[in-house]
């Protein structure tokens, strides 16, 4: 029998223009731990801007969204064009503002957010298969995007709150590392970074995500 086999997609490499690195992480350390396989993808183009992290400033920089998320994968990642919904049995994007910048538009042009081709697809793809669906931090918001009708959490910050209710989806308020969990479509999701959490608590977000995805399996 096969292991089962989690996709995660990354955003680049930092929370304020790539994948937030202590929510990938976490996200890797509990796929390990749960005895599960897993495989790091992120679509090959350039960042929407660069951020100096010391700072907060923007700078002149141009960087590409799968050179930075292989820093965290330690090179052992693929392109997302390459991803096949069918070879895996979940799908989990952790959070951080690439997601919300590299992923899809929504920092930039609110719930009038457009999604990448390829991310879209995934996600498409792996709903169609029935395959559950992990999202971290802003993540939920890309989901609401893509698919509309599912039920989502990313904590309680009122503007996002409003905006994954434009988009037809339904939101729950969350504290913590609490879960919420759509059974009808298999997304589970958890505020992370949303909220103002000590790293522990993460951590602990992020394994419960892994969990309930694993438990959806087929």
């Amino acid at each position: 029998m096969n292991p089962k086999k989690i996709a995660v997609i990354l955003a680049g490499c930092g929370v304020y223009d790539g994948s937030e690195i202590h929510e990938a992480v976490a996200t890797l350390l509990a796929i390990e731990k749960s005895g599960v396989n897993y495989q790091i993808f992120a679509p090959d183009i350039n960042q929407f801007h660069v951020i100096d992290h010391v700072t907060g400033e923007v700078s002149a920089e141009t960087r590409n969204v799968f050179v930075e998320s292989a820093r965290i994968a330690r090179g052992n990642i693929k392109k997302l064009r390459t991803f096949e919904a069918k070879e895996f049995d979940a799908i989990v994007f952790p959070g951080g503002f690439g997601v919300a910048k590299n992923l899809c538009t929504y920092a930039i042009d609110g719930p009038d957010n457009l999604v990448n081709p390829l991310v879209e697809k995934a996600i498409r793809d792996s709903i169609e298969l029935k395959k559950p669906i992990g999202a971290l931090c802003i993540s939920p918001v890309l989901l609401a995007t893509v698919l509309g009708n599912i039920t989502v959490t990313i904590g309680s910050n009122k503007d996002t709150i409003d905006a994954i209710n434009s988009l037809d989806a339904k939101h729950i308020t969350t504290k913590g590392s609490e879960v919420i969990v759509d059974t009808i479509n298999k997304i589970v999701s958890t505020p992370c970074y949303m909220l103002d959490a000590p790293i522990s608590v993460i951590f602990e977000g992020a394994a419960n995500v892994i969990n309930k995805l694993i438990e959806l399996m087929d």
